[in-house]
């Protein structure tokens, strides 16, 4: 018998710039995540000792955000012995996935209540860095056909057909929502980062771009011509020869941001919200993971969706509200595209180009964004969905209750 995974809370940090001088960075990635757990034991008068697990993604493991930071995190919020954690790593879809793995565990009984969700100090801890076998080692890569995501990104947008202007135009469309759902307080999973202090050293999201215009974002360069120009655009090419060349599109503007940031979301199961007078906000309908073609890479959010919404017996026009991670714009174009969603109803508070991505977090984020809507709303069905490295992808449907 399956148990239904209840969402009782769910929490974000403020994204900020991941740079040395910016604020978030005077912060530990492991203070990141015990602020959203403590805060999620404030909020909800919780007993922490009920929780199995605190599953957390993290798209850079090691270093500060290294070695199983789901239990230093709980260690550091003064959880009791008894709360475990691990950290995983699916790239951009950890987030997304410690979360489908804590709902999983809720379902088949293995935990009554645990934590998902992910951190990232991009400042702390560069993208990259770490290197791995896919990206470092130049027989594997080029074994497997490795280009860079942004190449990806300008691939896609040369073969769908997606001008520079499309793109600026997400980008536009991204920051003019993030800044009118800020002015109006839709983010209502932000918790404010403070100090040991109680200092508030940031209180909503700062890498937001209020002035953003077509001008300014038509005067950005692309970001991946002198990748173009180490081969990489050459092996794309010679994938698809009916391209002369490809089109690079992709700016700092319309691609996402570098940020630090993390979030949390507190799911379990209807007994265990009712001897701790939870309240439930939302419930883990379906998960799906996918992996698609993994040169043009960034195509997996609509396969994932797909499968996920046919797995909760639904439609697409049963979604109420979508959010696709805007790792760069032409992901969104080519979702809405493949789906034939209304775009109306996708990232409609902006998303990752205005706001940033913090890799391993962002799933948890879009978990908490989505929710938020929903409720204001009075909606039902939510979807979120990420591009992963290599070709994979990953979505969750949920629904408000």
């Amino acid at each position: 018998m399956t148990t239904e995974a209840i969402i009782y809370d769910a929490v974000r940090t403020p994204r900020a710039k991941g740079k040395a001088d910016e604020s978030l960075n005077e912060v530990k990635p492991v203070d990141l995540m015990a602020g959203l757990l403590t805060s999620i034991e404030a909020r909800q008068s919780l007993d922490p000792s009920r929780v199995g697990d605190v599953i957390l993604g993290c798209a850079g493991p090691l270093a500060e955000q290294g070695g199983a930071i789901g239990k230093t995190a709980a260690m550091v919020a003064g959880w009791p012995d008894s709360v475990s954690g691990m950290q995983l790593d699916r790239y951009c879809g950890s987030g997304l996935e410690a979360i489908n793995i804590a709902a999983m565990k809720v379902m088949c009984g293995l935990e009554s209540l645990a934590v998902g969700g992910g951190v990232e100090s991009m400042s702390h801890v560069p993208i990259g860095i770490g290197g791995s076998a896919w990206v470092s080692d130049p027989a594997i890569s080029t074994q497997t056909e490795y280009i860079p995501q942004g190449i990806s990104a300008d691939l896609i947008a040369t073969i769908d057909g997606y001008s520079r202007n499309d793109v600026d135009q997400v980008a536009l469309s991204s920051q003019s929502r993030a800044v009118n759902a800020r002015k109006k307080g839709y983010f209502k999973s932000v918790v404010p980062v403070v100090d040991k202090a109680g200092r508030t050293i940031l209180a909503e999201d700062a890498f937001i771009k209020p002035d953003t215009t077509m001008d300014i974002l038509g005067g950005l360069k692309p970001s991946f011509v002198k990748a173009g120009a180490m081969g990489f655009d050459d092996l794309a090419i010679a994938k698809y020869p009916r391209l002369a060349s490809i089109n690079h599109v992709h700016t700092p503007g319309n691609s996402s941001g570098i940020v630090d940031g993390a979030s949390a979301v507190l799911i379990g199961n209807e007994t265990v919200g009712n001897e701790l007078g939870l309240k439930g906000r939302g419930r883990i309908v379906s998960m799906a993971n996918v992996s698609t073609e993994r040169l043009i890479m960034l195509t997996g959010p609509a396969p994932a969706a797909r499968k996920a919404i046919k797995q909760a017996g639904l439609t697409f026009d049963d979604i109420d509200l979508f959010e696709v991670n805007e790792a760069f714009a032409s992901v969104v174009l080519r979702f809405i595209r493949e789906t034939g969603v209304d775009p109306e109803k996708v990232n409609v508070n902006g998303g990752a180009i205005a706001m940033g991505h913090p890799l391993g977090a962002t799933g948890g984020i879009l978990i908490g964004t989505v929710l938020d809507e929903l409720e204001r709303r009075g909606a039902r069905y939510g979807l979120c969905a990420l591009c992963i490295g290599a070709g994979m992808g990953i979505a969750t449907v949920i629904e408000r209750i």
